[in-house]
C-alpha cells in the first residue's frame, strides 16, 4: 500500500537519490580512512551511520536489494572485525560504494539493478570467518535518530519528563525476529511513551541482536527493566536515565546529542561486561563534542537549481530594464536640463541600481558552492589508480572553501577527473622507478627533491573575477621530445613545423585529440581522449588551461574559469554596425593605429607596439557572417587581448564602453559558433555578441599551422 500520491512519491525518490549521493561520498571517504588506519573509530562510525541511513531510506522508497545490502554491511562492521581484517573490510566498503552507485543509477533509470550476489557472498564469508567471531559480546552502537525523533526527545526533556535510554539484547537462539520485535514494542509501550526505536518494523531482521529505544516514563527503572525482560526473547536489559545538567549553559538537545556520542564511546569501552557508563556525565565533561547538529541541519534548505536559474534570469531582465531606465533618464536630462524632476529621477536610478546590485550579489551567492564538493571525489580516483598500477600516491588539497558557480563546478567534474587520473597513471612513477632516480622509500628527499611516494596536489583560489584550480604532481613531467615525436607520428604536425614550435605550443599539443604519450593503452587511460575533453570543456566555459612541466620535476595544470556564467564585465566595441564585447579580464590595453602602421608578413597582419610585434585580427575576416566595412577608416582602435601566453590585437571601428552584460543563449547559427560564446541585449534593444577569446586564439593558431603546411 502506497500512502503517497505518484507525484509525491516521485519527489521523495528524487530527494533520496540526491541524499544518497552524499552518503556514497561519505562512504568513499571513510572507506579510504579505514584502509589507511583500521583503528579509526570515527571512520567506522561514519560508515555505519551512512549504511544505517541508506538502509532505512532505500527501504522506505521500495529499493529492497539496496536496503538488504546496506543491512548486511551494517551488521558486518564491528570494531573487532575492522581491527583484525581492516584491509579486507575497507575493500568491501569501497566495493559496496561502487555497487550502491550502480544500483542507484539503475533505479533512477527504471532499469534492472546489477547482480550483487558475489559481493553479498563475500560479505557473508567474511562475517562467518573465525576472526570475526572472536568477541564474545557484540558491541551495540547507538543508532542515529531522525530529526523528528530528536525533536520528540527534546520536547520530553523540556517538559521535565523522565527519559531513559534502553537497550534490549535479543536472545541469539531466537527463531522469529519479526514477531519478537512486535512483542518488544508492546512491552515498551506498556512502560511509557516510546520516543524513538531502532530497528523499526518493516526493515530486514535476519540478524537482529538488540533493540534500542528512548522512552519517556514516570515508572521506576526497576519496574521498566522487569516489564521489558520478555522471557525467551530479551536476554538482557540496559537502562540509563537521560537528564539535563542544570548548570550547563548549553541547549538540552545539544546535551542529548553529546550524550549519544559519549554513550557510544562508553559502550565500546565496556562491551566485555555489557555495562554502559552514564551518558549524562560523559556529556557534562565534553562541552566541545558534536552538539547542535539538528539545529545546523534546520538552517539549510534544499532548492532545485532550476528555480535559482529562473530568479537569475529575472534579475537579468531587471538589469536590462535598469539600462533602459538609465538611457531614458539621460535623454530627459538632455532635453530638460533645468527641470527639478531630473534630480529626483537621478536619485531613484541610484537607489534602484544599488538595490538591484545587492539582489544580484545575493542570488549569485546562492549559486556559489565550495570546490570541496568537487575535490572530495578525487581521493577515491587516486586510490584506485594507485592500487591497480602498484604505486604509492598521496593527495594533498588546499583552497577547498573557494566558491564557484554550481554550473561551472558541475562542468569541471570530468576535466578534473581526467587530469587527476592522468597524473596518477602517467605522471607519478612507480616506487622502483623513483628509487632508481635517487629517491628514498620513506619520504626522505634526495637529489631530485622527491620521495618514493608520489604526491598530487590540488589547490583553488580566486584571481580577480576568475577562479584558478591547480592540479600538480611531482612525477616524471612531460618529455618535450617524446611529445613532439608522437605528434609527428600522428600526423598532427610536420617535422618542419615542429622545429618552429615554442615551449608553450609543444606542451599544448597534449590537448590534440588522439595524441597520447602512453606506451600502452590501459583501462585507466592512454587512448588520447581525456585531454581533448579537458580543452573542449574549458573552451565552452570561456576559460583557459595552462600547462607547466619540467621533465623529472613534475607537471602543473591550471584551469582558469569565470566565477559565473550568468553575467560578465565586458568591454563593448563596434565593427561597422555590429556591436561586440570581450570579457574585461582579457583586455590588456587599448591603442590607436593608422593603416600605415599595420604591415603584412606571410599573409598575416601585424602591428609593432612598443618594441613588440603583435598579430592583429579583423572580425570581418574572422567570422563568416560579418560584412566587411564599406569604407575602412584610416585610423583604428586596436584592443589588445591576452589569452594565457598569447596576445593579439582586435581592429575595431569604435569603442562603446564598459558594461555588465547578462549572457543570453540564442539559437542563431552565428552565436552558436565556437568564436562567439553568447550574446546580450542592451537597454535600447541592441544585440551584442560576446567573443570567445580562447576559441579565437585556437582559430588563429590552426589557421597559421594550416597555411604553413600548405
Amino acid at each position: 500500500m502506497n500512502f503517497f500520491s505518484d507525484e509525491r512519491a516521485a519527489e521523495l525518490r528524487e530527494l533520496f537519490f540526491e541524499s544518497a549521493q552524499e552518503l556514497l561520498q561519505e562512504l568513499n571517504e571513510a572507506g579510504i580512512l579505514l584502509e589507511s588506519d583500521s583503528g579509526n573509530s570515527d571512520a567506522l562510525a561514519r560508515v555505519r551511520r551512512a549504511m544505517h541511513t541508506l538502509k532505512g531510506d532505500s527501504a522506505a522508497c521500495g529499493f529492497r536489494q539496496l536496503s538488504e545490502l546496506a543491512h548486511d554491511l551494517e551488521d558486518l562492521l564491528t570494531p573487532a572485525l575492522v581491527v583484525e581484517r581492516g584491509e579486507a573490510v575497507a575493500e568491501i566498503v569501497l566495493s559496496a560504494a561502487d555497487s550502491f552507485h550502480a544500483m542507484l543509477g539503475s533505479y533512477r533509470g527504471n532499469l534492472q539493478p546489477p547482480d550483487i550476489s558475489e559481493l553479498r557472498a563475500h560479505i557473508r564469508k567474511l562475517a562467518e570467518s573465525p576472526e570475526s567471531v572472536s568477541e564474545p559480546q557484540p558491541v551495540h552502537t547507538r543508532p542515529e535518530w531522525t530529526p523528528k525523533e530528536k525533536t520528540r526527545i527534546l520536547e520530553a526533556l523540556r517538559g521535565n519528563e523522565p527519559v531513559y535510554q534502553v537497550i534490549l539484547r535479543i536472545d541469539p537462539s531466537l527463531q522469529m525476529p519479526a514477531a519478537a520485535l512486535q512483542l518488544v514494542r508492546s512491552a515498551l509501550e506498556q512502560c511509557g511513551d516510546v520516543l524513538a526505536q531502532s530497528p523499526a518494523s518493516g526493515v530486514p531482521l535476519q540478524t537482529l541482536t538488540a533493540v534500542h529505544a528512548t522512552l519517556a516514563s514516570s515508572r521506576t527503572s526497576d519496574w521498566i527493566r522487569t516489564r521489558c525482560h520478555v522471557p525467551g526473547i530479551v536476554s538482557d536489559v540496559s537502562l540509563e536515565p537521560l537528564k539535563v545538567v542544570d548548570d550547563a549553559p548549553r541547549d538540552a538537545l545539544q546535551i542529548f546529542m553529546e550524550a549519544e556520542t559519549a554513550a557510544e564511546s562508553a559502550a565500546r569501552a565496556s562491551a566485555d561486561n555489557g555495562q554502559i557508563e552514564s551518558a549524562v556525565e560523559g556529556a557534562a565533561g565534553s562541552p566541545g563534542t558534536t552538539g547542535g547538529m539538528l539545529g545546523s541541519n534546520e538552517a539549510w534548505l534544499r532548492v532545485e537549481t532550476g528555480r535559482i536559474d529562473t530568479v537569475m534570469n529575472l534579475i537579468g531582465e531587471l538589469i536590462i530594464g535598469k539600462s533602459m531606465f538609465h538611457r531614458a533618464v539621460n535623454e530627459f536630462d538632455q532635453k530638460f536640463p533645468k527641470d527639478p524632476l531630473r534630480n529626483r529621477l537621478g536619485d531613484a536610478l541610484s537607489f534602484q541600481s544599488r538595490v538591484l546590485g545587492e539582489l544580484q550579489k545575493s542570488v549569485m551567492k546562492i549559486r556559489m558552492v565550495p570546490v570541496e564538493q568537487l575535490f572530495r571525489r578525487l581521493p577515491r580516483i587516486v586510490r584506485d589508480v594507485a592500487k591497480v598500477r602498484k604505486k604509492e600516491i598521496a593527495i594533498e588539497m588546499a583552497g577547498q572553501n573557494t566558491d564557484l558557480d554550481k554550473s561551472v563546478l558541475d562542468a569541471l567534474a570530468d576535466p578534473l577527473a581526467h587530469l587527476v587520473r592522468n597524473a596518477a597513471d602517467h605522471g607519478i612513477e612507480t616506487p622502483e622507478d623513483r628509487l632508481a632516480h635517487g629517491k628514498s622509500a620513506r619520504g626522505n628527499r634526495l637529489a631530485h627533491g622527491k620521495s618514493a611516494r608520489g604526491t598530487i596536489r590540488l589547490d583553488a583560489y580566486h584571481q580577480g573575477n576568475q577562479v584558478v584550480i591547480e592540479i600538480s604532481d611531482d612525477g616524471r613531467g612531460i618529455g618535450h621530445e617524446k611529445l613532439v615525436r608522437k605528434a609527428i607520428q600522428s600526423g598532427l604536425v610536420s617535422e618542419k613545423d615542429a622545429r618552429g614550435l615554442s615551449h608553450d605550443e609543444i606542451l599544448n599539443l597534449v590537448f590534440q585529440p588522439g595524441l597520447t604519450t602512453a606506451e600502452e593503452v590501459t583501462e585507466i587511460s592512454g587512448r588520447g581522449v581525456g585531454m581533448d575533453v579537458v580543452k573542449s570543456v574549458m573552451d565552452r566555459l570561456k576559460g583557459k588551461v595552462i600547462v607547466e612541466s619540467e621533465p623529472g620535476r613534475g607537471t602543473t595544470f591550471q584551469l582558469v574559469v569565470p566565477l559565473t556564467l550568468a553575467s560578465i564585465q565586458a568591454l563593448m566595441f563596434r565593427v561597422d554596425t555590429q556591436h561586440y564585447a570581450v570579457p574585461l579580464d582579457s583586455v590588456l590595453e587599448i591603442a590607436r593605429a593608422n593603416d600605415s602602421e599595420i604591415h603584412e608578413i606571410d599573409g598575416h597582419e601585424v602591428l609593432r607596439l612598443r618594441d613588440q610585434v603583435l598579430s592583429v585580427v579583423r572580425l570581418d575576416q574572422l567570422i563568416v557572417n560579418v560584412s566587411p566595412a564599406a569604407a575602412r577608416k584610416n585610423r583604428h582602435f586596436v584592443v589588445t587581448i591576452g589569452a594565457g601566453s598569447r596576445r593579439f590585437g582586435l581592429i575595431v571601428d569604435g569603442l562603446i564602453g564598459e558594461e555588465e552584460l547578462v549572457i543570453k543563449a540564442f539559437e542563431d547559427r552565428l552565436v552558436a559558433s565556437d568564436l562567439v560564446s553568447g550574446a546580450s541585449i542592451l537597454g535600447d534593444g541592441t544585440v551584442v555578441l560576446i567573443l570567445n577569446v580562447p576559441s579565437v586564439v585556437s582559430h588563429l593558431t590552426r589557421k597559421r599551422v594550416l597555411e604553413v603546411s600548405a
